[in-house]
């Protein structure tokens, strides 16, 4: 080959020839012809005159280091190379986790649980992980067909096992996998149990998979793991049913959407057995499908990601919609919000006033629901959020005695709060049972918040009248982001460094009284990316980069007294104000950061 340019990478500048010799050495130890045959189509195009240009650049891009393994587990593009998701890649983080395995129990046997969603490769990515976990002595649990995360997290627990994995990219682009890693068992024994993994498991995981040679060494086993029946799904929905209030049911018309994910019968089934019988699914997202044909970004915080179940509910005349995200961990909520288009900064608003809840908007409810239950039963117990979730869930562990925790973001932080009643996150994550799910879980939420909706209309009330019923108590507590993708991830390197050097004086035309570096800690919290901004009108913004996506998001809240006899208008006008003045920091915030 006659290639002589230069590719500049994360680890270096490389030559063209350096580029196809790392290629060449990863085809000869990789296991999936089909892998191989991409990347050598690849290398054969870099000597093109029409695109060589582009095909060094994919090359140094897949060649720029390995996929990072961390506390979100594994999550990239598939395609062959060390920094995509692939056969090989899986199998030395199979490998990896197994050494773990084997040298934090000891002489036992190591018992993991494996799940698997329906995209891409997902059933490959188990298989060969069942398949090196049984050659390194562990017994390996695999479901029987693809599922929804909550599920493989309620088995983990269940079934005792000492580990889990699933192989998902929840809401990612279709073009996307990842690898989830859960800890239980004899490993983690305490409230964590269950939980996905947190340092230092992280990085004792990922020091084993740093030292497996190439993925034709790694022994495999040809069968010895044990295809799960459906007892373990029944066993699942049986827990779901705890959750059951027992009230008679309000007629209630319910759209869902599974966004072409595999939560759509098991959304269906969990709300039919609390009683709900009138659901209407969007039939065209309703089966699982890998190449999500009618969303970009099969994440319902996504703009437009739900405007089919929001035009269904129009036409249907429904009551509520109920939206999972594509592993079903995650829950959206819309509601017919008849004031919806007087909120100045609205996103999206249809002729009748459907508007997706925010995130914040049903970790209120469902938490004041949870409170209440635990208040009555005098147990007690934790509430629980991530830092940038909203405040007003402190003051509803206040108003109701309960203890209150603010953790880093994610669910492997929330779900460790001993004594945990009831946790969220406002990326649309809710943790309704955490004696049996240590993670957030969209089908028990959305048993949860159709009850509550049922509760409520026997009443001849709605959701927004319990949200005016929060804000009485608590105050009133306005949340919205500004966020931004970035192409080229130094960018987010830099927003960061100059949002540190360089902090708004005013939001909003409020003073910025406060600058704090979450990679300093705060309050108790590990160190982490991000800087928190309070100015004197109690305004708060996190800004901070998004763990899963190439995102910097800036998380904004914004807070107004309110009269305990407050009138719906009055409230309603509140909230007028509350959103004019965060649309006012959103736009300040992107003038400041260039977003």
């Amino acid at each position: 080959m006659a290639m002589s340019s230069n590719t500049p990478t994360a680890t270096g500048t490389l030559s063209a020839p350096d580029l196809v010799a790392r290629a060449e050495s990863w085809m000869a130890a990789d296991v999936d012809d089909a892998d191989v045959a991409d990347l050598r189509n690849l290398v054969s195009k870099a000597d093109h005159p029409d695109v060589g240009s582009d095909a060094l650049a994919e090359l140094a891009d897949r060649f720029s280091g390995p996929l990072q393994f961390g506390t979100a587990g594994l999550r990239g593009a598939m395609a062959a190379g060390p920094n995509r998701m692939n056969r090989a890649v899986v199998i030395a983080a199979a490998a990896g986790l197994g050494a773990f395995l084997t040298a934090e129990i000891g002489g036992g046997t190591p018992r993991v649980v494996i799940g698997f969603d329906a995209r891409h490769r997902s059933a490959d990515f188990a298989r060969d992980t069942a398949a090196v976990l049984v050659a390194v002595g562990a017994e390996v649990l695999l479901m029987p067909a693809p599922g929804p995360t909550p599920v493989l997290a309620f088995a983990v627990r269940h079934l005792s096992a000492d580990a889990g994995v699933m192989v998902t990219a929840s809401h990612n682009p279709a073009a996307d996998n990842g690898y989830k890693v859960y800890l239980g068992g004899r490993v983690v024994a305490d409230a964590g149990q269950g939980a996905q993994i947190v340092p230092p498991y992280d990085a004792l995981i990922a020091g084993e998979i740093a030292l497996v040679r190439a993925a034709k060494d790694v022994r495999r086993a040809d069968s010895g793991w044990t295809v799960l029946d459906q007892e373990i799904t029944e066993e699942y929905h049986a827990a779901v049913a705890t959750l059951h209030d027992g009230e008679p049911r309000a007629r209630l018309r319910i759209v869902t959407t599974s966004l072409h994910g595999v939560g759509g019968d098991a959304v269906a089934r969990v709300l039919a057995e609390a009683g709900f019988t009138d659901v209407v699914p969007v039939e065209e997202q309703a089966e699982p499908d890998p190449d999500f044909p009618t969303v970009s970004f099969p994440n319902p915080e996504e703009p437009g990601a739900i405007d089919m179940a929001l035009a269904l509910a129009q036409d249907a005349h429904a009551d509520l919609v109920i939206a999972n995200d594509p592993d079903a961990d995650r829950c959206a909520v819309a509601v017919l919000d008849p004031q919806y288009g007087t909120y100045q900064g609205a996103e999206t608003a249809f002729s009748q006033g459907w508007r997706m809840l925010h995130g914040d908007e049903v970790g209120m409810l469902l938490g004041w629901d949870a409170a209440e239950r635990a208040a009555r039963s005098g147990r007690g117990g934790a509430l629980a959020c991530s830092i940038v979730s909203s405040r007003a869930l402190a003051a509803i562990a206040s108003r109701h005695g309960l203890d209150h925790a603010t953790t880093l973001t994610g669910f492997k932080w929330i779900s460790r709060t001993p004594d945990l009643v009831f946790g969220y996150e406002e990326a649309l994550g809710y943790c309704v049972d955490p004696e049996h799910v240590r993670d957030k879980d969209g089908l028990s939420a959305a048993v949860a918040v159709a009850q509550l909706a049922s509760r409520l209309a026997a009443e001849g009330r709605t959701l927004l009248d319990r949200l005016d019923d929060v804000a009485r108590a608590c105050g009133l507590y306005v949340t919205g982001q500004v966020s931004a993708r970035f192409d080229d991830l130094a960018l987010i390197e830099s927003t960061m460094s100059a949002l540190r050097t360089s902090p708004p004086s005013a939001l909003a035309g409020s003073p910025v009284d406060s600058v704090r570096d979450l990679a300093e800690g705060m309050n108790g919290l590990p160190p982490t990316d991000g800087v928190v901004l309070l100015t004197a009108d109690d305004t708060r913004v996190i800004v901070r980069p998004s763990g899963t996506e190439p995102k910097v998001k800036c998380y904004i809240e914004v807070v107004s007294a309110v009269d305990p006899d407050a009138s719906a208008g009055a409230l309603s006008a509140a909230r007028v104000a509350a959103r004019a003045r965060l649309a006012r920091v959103q736009a300040d915030l992107s003038s400041v950061l260039g977003l």
